[in-house]
């Protein structure tokens, strides 16, 4: 017998899907983003970390200019240093709140590279567990996120204020 799936608040973004207008990062950058759903972790003077929208697993953040660059070669010293300053701040927090077994950090440099946002540079921090691939994303093509972004969010901020 086939047990249903339920992730209610999933829908919020199934609905929004095609209706974003302007630059995520940009817009979380300036505080333009309601504070009760904006996904941001962190505010450097340079960068910002926040939460995907779309995680790959719980946990998953972006590190990006708080300048809208879409290019990684127009990134100015301070940034690129301020991103791998903020990338591995990223790893240990997620290391303190949801003890991984490893990380990826990776960039996605266009559309045919994976880039959901080709136009605003960003560094993907994703926390990984043994055994994470299972069968939900290999034979449903689902992914299964037990946690609420925004519950996420809140533990996230906390544990980077602190470390």
């Amino acid at each position: 017998m086939t047990q249903p799936l339920w992730a209610p608040w999933r829908l919020e973004y199934i609905q929004q899907a095609g209706e974003a207008s302007g630059c995520v990062f940009c817009d979380e950058a300036d505080g333009s983003i309601d504070p009760g759903v904006s996904l941001l972790v962190h505010r450097g003077e340079d960068t910002i970390v926040l939460l995907n929208k779309y995680p790959y697993s719980s946990g998953h953040l972006m590190v990006a200019p708080r300048r809208h660059l879409g290019d990684l070669a127009e990134l100015a010293d301070a940034e690129a240093l301020e991103i791998h300053r903020h990338a591995a701040a990223a790893v240990e927090t997620l290391r303190a709140v949801y003890r991984p077994d490893g990380f990826n950090l990776g960039w996605n440099l266009g559309h045919v590279a994976g880039a959901g946002i080709a136009d605003h540079v960003h560094l993907h921090v994703v926390p990984r567990w043994s055994g994470d691939t299972n069968f939900m994303p290999v034979l449903a093509d689902v992914k299964v996120i037990p946690e609420h972004l925004l519950e996420t969010r809140d533990r996230l901020r906390e544990a980077w204020s602190t470390r």
